[in-house]
C-alpha cells in the first residue's frame, strides 16, 4: 500500500486536533507543528470538514476542530475522506471486478487485501495516535519480525 502525502498529512493534522485542548485550533498552527505545507494542509482540511470528521469556525478566533470524539475516528475514516475507498482496483470495488482464466483468483486477493487493511487501519483511532498507544493487536503485528523490514 502506498501512503500518498495526502493520507500522512490528513492523519497528523487529526492527531493534532485530537491531542489539542478543547477549542479551534489555526490551520497555520497545525501546518507549522507538522511541517506541512499550509496551502496543501488548507485542502485536505477541507475535506476533513466536507466529510463531517472536522468541523470549522472563521475569524480571529475561529480554526478547527474535530467533530466526533478522538476514539471514535479511526485511521480509516480519515483516509476515506481524503481519498476514498481503502481498496479499488482501477476506481472498481474489487467485489465487482472480474478476471478472467488464470487470473479469476485475484478478486479474492484483492478482496482480502481490503480485509487485511482495515484490521489495521479501522482499529486504529486518533485518540490512539494522539496518546501514543495501540491496540493490543496491532502492536502483535510490530512485533513480528519480518514488520520493520521493507520488501
Amino acid at each position: 500500500m502506498r501512503i500518498t502525502a495526502k493520507v500522512d498529512y490528513a492523519v497528523r493534522a487529526a492527531a493534532e486536533l485530537a491531542a489539542a485542548p478543547p477549542g479551534p485550533v489555526k490551520g497555520d498552527v497545525i501546518a507549522a507543528r507538522q511541517g506541512i505545507p499550509a496551502k496543501f494542509l488548507e485542502n485536505i482540511l477541507a475535506d476533513l470538514r466536507r466529510s463531517g470528521l472536522v468541523s470549522s469556525q472563521r475569524g480571529a478566533e475561529g480554526g478547527y476542530w474535530l467533530a466526533a470524539d478522538a476514539d471514535a475516528v479511526s485511521v480509516a475514516d480519515i483516509i476515506r475522506a481524503v481519498e476514498g475507498p481503502l481498496a479499488d482496483v482501477h476506481g472498481t470495488p474489487p467485489e465487482l471486478v472480474d478476471y478472467r482464466g488464470p487470473a479469476a483468483g485475484l478478486q479474492r486477493v484483492w478482496v482480502a487485501t481490503r480485509a487485511a487493511l482495515r484490521t489495521v487501519l479501522e482499529e486504529v483511532t486518533l485518540a490512539d495516535i494522539a496518546a501514543g498507544r495501540l491496540p493490543e493487536q496491532i502492536d502483535e503485528l510490530l512485533r513480528e519480525p519480518d514488520a520493520w523490514l521493507r520488501r
